[in-house]
């Protein structure tokens, strides 16, 4: 029986800039980011809509409708367009990540989580109601290829090289890869109920396991489960900081946000978040963590060093979360490597 997301649910210092920063991003427009003011935008998907707050003042300045149900975000190789997942809209919802901004949509099947492969070939999207994992160009997003690999395409990252994805499926317990270069099924790995936030990390893959409550690490060449991390009850999503220091898990069902060591994954500290359903997470330039409350309408500002933490409210059910100060960092960015 394919349980309904509802179901799921309840189970449930800006830096200076050069031109060498990266390919893509002209000295222009990154001189633009780092003018801008700093914005949080939040992706509710409870509400269709999506909040964008100033980061100094931690007020919405803007809420943009959207068509059904907004989730994760992908960030555009030139960093021109944030693309918004709208899964049960059937569209991309296109944002100015400087300006937040509407720039339009995009007529697409079920999108809900979604990344570019690293060298931008790519646009690997999971269409969770569907059970489709799609590969479109992404120069001009046409299908290239379409996979059925399982129930409930959940989260996703890929290999440094681009060759490889590896995909969460939720409603089948099991984690696939996809070799990109040939457009064929890997290997299908269990590992354990209603996996979800995937994570390419240190060699191997890293997914957490929500009904299993641990975070698995799988060999990214067999697909071996090779060790299993208890972070806490539901752990939906795994994250590290930019500087590599630090891993963060948010166990959405139990209400907990854990620090772990990057390399031997030792419990750093918990940060309780009662009731609350700490999803998605970002770090701003300051160190601290922007976190969605998937339980309170809420965005949390946390000072991890202190365990002090300010809300925003927001729209139901906030999901994903993009910081514009991500726009001046050099390197790949994607939800997954903050």
């Amino acid at each position: 029986m394919k349980l309904s997301r509802r179901a799921l649910l309840g189970r449930s210092l800006a830096i200076p800039l050069s031109i060498s920063l990266s390919p893509f991003i002209s000295p222009r427009s990154a001189l633009a980011a780092a003018a801008a003011p700093s914005l949080a935008i939040v992706m509710n998907s409870g509400e269709a809509s999506v909040s964008v707050i100033d980061m100094a003042t931690h007020q919405v300045v803007r809420t943009l409708p959207t068509l059904r149900e907004p989730s994760h975000w992908a960030l555009s190789p030139d960093r021109s367009k944030l693309y918004i997942a709208d899964a049960s809209g059937n569209a991309l919802f296109i944002v100015d990540p400087r300006t937040g901004t509407a720039l339009g949509q995009k007529v697409i099947a079920d999108p809900y989580q979604l990344g570019f492969t690293p060298d931008h070939k790519y646009l690997v999207v999971n269409a969770l109601r569907l059970d489709y994992v799609d590969v479109y160009r992404a120069d001009d997003l046409s299908l290239a290829k379409r996979f059925s690999p399982g129930s409930m395409p959940s989260h996703l990252d890929f290999s440094p090289d681009s060759r490889w994805s590896f995909n969460s499926m939720q409603g089948s317990g099991t984690l696939v890869s996809f070799d990109l270069s040939n457009m064929t099924v890997r290997w299908k790995s269990k590992v354990g109920a209603t996996p979800a936030g995937v994570l390419w990390h240190n060699g191997k893959v890293l997914v957490c396991v929500m009904g299993s409550d641990h975070v698995a690490e799988v060999d990214p060449v067999t697909g071996e489960v090779l060790r299993r991390i208890k972070t806490g009850v539901g752990p939906h999503n795994v994250f590290l900081t930019p500087d590599g220091s630090t891993l963060y898990v948010t166990n959405r069902i139990g209400g907990s946000l854990v620090a772990l060591d990057p390399v031997t994954f030792a419990l750093r500290r918990t940060y309780p978040f009662h009731a609350a359903g700490p999803d998605d997470i970002n770090v701003a330039p300051d160190g601290k963590l922007w976190i969605t409350l998937r339980f309170r309408e809420q965005v949390a500002v946390l000072d991890p060093a202190s365990g002090n933490y300010e809300t925003i409210n927001v729209g139901r059910s906030p999901h994903g979360i993009f910081l514009s100060t991500e726009l001046t960092r050099h390197g790949l960015i994607t939800a997954e490597t903050l």
